[in-house]
């Protein structure tokens, strides 16, 4: 068995009794990698990427003539993404209230009820009846399980990016940072995958009655999946040994927000551009080609796909760049290079199938660069006591801020006053990323 000081020194907290069962199971004690903790967090967040894009797409395709059929098209696709609005206000909700869940009992606890609801709400929206069936009952339960979706996402964070974050290697930092990044582009490719397919093999009223809910099923057993594999993970003791002895354990809420407040906007803020850009070249394109273009759905979808692919191959280069030049130089040179890619987007997006191709493979590109590093500027600013729910409630906030509300404010400033106004959303997004950063001289510090 390894000393105490791989743990921490010999002050680390020990396991906590009344719950060791569930880690005994697992338990081991053999020392643990920083690669072993990135497969759990790519396992973990793997799965939550695949239900948001499957719920994200269907907002896009399906929601507006499902739920919204009294409204035209426009309308319907605004209102669904209102809808999808709720799941990121919901999420710092969930993060304190499953918080609390842990203190009360245990992380293992905690893991099971979050996921077991995130699962619950995806597979009762497979079933949910129509608006030409209930009416407006239909368009509230879709947003009550918009919201279960939104808690449960926050209840889900099992500290394992933070562990990953703390124990690579230190001149390995922005490699290890990029890891749990990459789920976001497999989930795309999966969820988009399921839908292409579909539509090319479903007539439209096949795929509205019921093809589109089998990705929702699917999603269902993806969580059964990842819930065990995860709770495999957590529940091991020298797991728990790791988190005990980087205090990655909940702390008051109040006290975060009264001492560490500004860490937790600084790092919101410090990758604004990159959330920003992340709906916008995933939803918000789909909802434009949907609403005016006359290309086939589920070949612009296979564009996307191939944009994923790119951004998957950024989000690894933004790891050795990273740590050839420091997290704050990568996200800083990237916000401003998303600055300059926003004054092009109206050209792109009206310059026909090339310009539009061009707009996915090169956004998609930037994307993977940035947000590959947009992870790594949160774990390190707060104190050890913290940091757990720190950078819990910093993503919930990046998320909120920069994702939640980008595709209703993009199509309906595009749809109004045209696509030049997506552009100044994107730009102010940069200009956000670049003032946080300017602000964040710890990480300058660390670097």
């Amino acid at each position: 068995m390894q000393s105490t000081n791989t743990y921490g020194g010999a002050g680390a907290a020990p396991v906590t009794a009344p719950h060791s069962g569930a880690r005994n199971i697992n338990a081991r004690d053999g020392h643990i990698s920083p690669s072993e903790i990135a497969v759990g967090v790519v396992i973990g967040r793997a799965s939550e990427y695949f239900d948001f894009f499957v719920y994200a797409i269907a907002s896009v395709l399906v929601f507006p003539a499902v739920f919204f059929p009294f409204a035209d098209r426009l309308e319907g696709t605004l209102y669904a993404f209102t809808i999808f609005a709720f799941a990121f206000i919901a999420r710092p909700i969930g993060t304190i209230l499953f918080m609390g869940i842990q203190k009360r009992f245990s992380r293992e606890v905690k893991l099971t009820i979050a996921l077991f609801l995130l699962g619950t709400a995806t597979v009762v929206i497979s079933f949910l009846p129509t608006y030409s069936q209930i009416g407006t009952a239909s368009i509230v339960l879709l947003s009550l399980m918009r919201i279960a979706q939104g808690v449960a996402q926050g209840g889900s964070w099992d500290g394992l990016p933070s562990l990953l974050a703390l124990n690579a290697p230190e001149h390995k930092r922005g490699w290890y940072a990029m890891l749990g990044q990459l789920s976001a582009p497999l989930g795309f490719l999966i969820a988009a995958g399921l839908f292409a397919y579909m539509l090319d093999n479903l007539s439209t009223d096949d795929f509205l009655v019921w093809g589109w809910r089998f990705p929702f099923f699917v999603a269902f057993a993806i969580n059964v999946v990842a819930l065990f594999a995860r709770l495999r993970l957590v529940s091991t003791s020298e797991y728990s040994r790791l988190l005990d002895a980087h205090e990655l354990d909940p702390a008051p809420v109040g006290e975060l927000v009264r001492t560490q407040g500004a860490n937790v906007v600084i790092g919101a803020l410090a990758a604004l551009a990159s959330y920003a850009l992340f709906h916008l070249v995933t939803v918000f394109p789909l909802s434009w080609m949907q609403l005016y273009d006359t290309r086939p759905i589920s070949g612009f979808l296979y564009v996307q796909m191939w944009g994923a692919a790119v951004a998957a191959v950024c989000i690894l280069i933004s790891g050795l760049i990273a740590d050839k030049v420091g997290r704050r130089t990568t996200l800083g040179t990237l916000a401003a290079l998303i600055a300059i890619f926003s004054a092009f987007v109206p050209m792109l997006i009206d310059g026909g199938e090339a310009g539009q191709n061009a707009f996915i493979l090169i956004g998609f590109g930037l994307l993977g660069l940035s947000y590959g590093q947009a992870a790594g500027a949160v774990t390190s600013n707060f104190e050890s006591r913290f940091r757990y729910t720190g950078a819990a409630l910093t993503s919930d906030l990046a998320w909120l801020v920069g994702a939640a509300f980008a595709p209703l404010v993009a199509l309906g400033l595009s749809a109004n006053f045209g696509l030049g106004y997506v552009s100044l959303y994107l730009l102010s997004g940069a200009v956000g990323s670049l003032a946080a950063l300017s602000l964040n001289r710890k990480l300058e510090i660390r670097d």
